[in-house]
């Protein structure tokens, strides 16, 4: 590819992407994520993922055809590489997983990844070459279909959520496997009608299975959101007559409004600093309403006075932060 087709290809790829992670980012906001893991996340599936598939998939294409390639080959090792993130999130990194809406939140910014260098390749080669409509490969891949690779990985995201609220050895094996064969399975559809009879039944997957399935993950997402509030709403009391928080910031703490507020008028005396140490703050509370209510659920273990220990030390260093 010329360079110039790779830097058109690298802006055009951004427009969806940028879209891609506001959506997460905006999920994700009643307890943000560390920002170094969703990095690591988006890297890895924009690295590891992209460059173990593009590997795999020529090799397969090359002795099988560019069919078996796009069908078996692509669904199966790409849903693998990206899967393998959320797996070890789950079985490393555990007490970052509060459910559903964070593992939704990894499988996006993984799969943004992947499709941020997929849509440079794709888009690269179509400016470089004269048998094929560039812009139209564009608003096939950023403006028709930008959520594709996400809405298959979700999956393995909310089944990976789902394990994360479950004990037991299965639990987290069996769980993240369901995920990945409906993510392979979706993915093997989708590819297949842009193969099978020239790509003729391509409008009416993505019209009776990609749309409702993409609607029904929103609404889920939406859903578990809600639950998150009611969470939070749920403890507070409980941590301020613990001492744990002021009787005062239940208020100023169960709502984003309130939230939003309380950050604003922390920036209007001390400035980005003060913003940034009561939203951690309030981001540290956040994740102890979510673990107690995972561990009054029983669904930790004996990882439960470990965690509940070090998210207590976090809150009182927030908690001097911010003062």
């Amino acid at each position: 590819m010329s360079r110039d087709a790779v830097v058109t290809a690298a802006v055009l790829a951004l427009l969806p992407v940028m879209l891609l992670i506001g959506t997460f980012l905006w999920l994700d906001r009643w307890e943000p994520e560390p920002g170094r893991n969703l990095l690591f996340a988006f890297m890895w599936g924009a690295g590891v993922a992209t460059l173990g598939a593009l590997l795999i998939n020529s090799a397969v294409g090359v002795t099988y055809g560019p069919a078996a390639s796009a069908v078996i080959s692509a669904p199966v090792v790409e849903e693998a590489l990206k899967g393998a993130f959320l797996v070890g999130m789950l079985w490393f990194n555990r007490r970052q997983l509060d459910g559903i809406v964070d593992g939704v939140v990894y499988a996006g910014m993984v799969a943004a990844g992947f499709a941020f260098v997929e849509n440079i390749l794709y888009l690269g080669r179509a400016f470089d070459s004269v048998y094929t409509d560039a812009w139209l490969t564009f608003v096939l891949r950023g403006v028709v279909t930008p959520f594709a690779h996400p809405l298959f990985t979700v999956f393995i995201g909310v089944a990976v959520g789902l394990a994360a609220r479950r004990r037991g050895f299965w639990n987290a094996v069996l769980l993240p496997a369901a995920g990945y064969v409906v993510a392979v399975a979706l993915h093997a559809l989708w590819n297949g009608a842009a193969v099978w009879d020239d790509g003729s039944a391509f409008f009416s997957i993505y019209f009776l299975v990609m749309v409702p399935l993409f609607v029904g993950m929103v609404v889920l997402a939406l859903w578990k959101r809600r639950r998150e509030r009611r969470i939070v709403a749920e403890q507070l009391p409980r941590f301020a007559a613990a001492g744990w928080i002021g009787a005062d910031e239940v208020a100023w703490l169960s709502s984003m409004r309130a939230r939003r507020r309380w950050r604003l008028a922390a920036g209007a005396r001390g400035g980005r600093s003060a913003v940034r140490a009561v939203a951690a703050y309030q981001t540290v509370v956040t994740e102890l309403a979510f673990l107690s209510d995972r561990i009054s659920r029983g669904m930790v273990g004996h990882d439960a006075p470990r965690w509940h220990a070090e998210v207590m030390h976090e809150l009182a260093a927030a908690r001097c932060g911010c003062r």
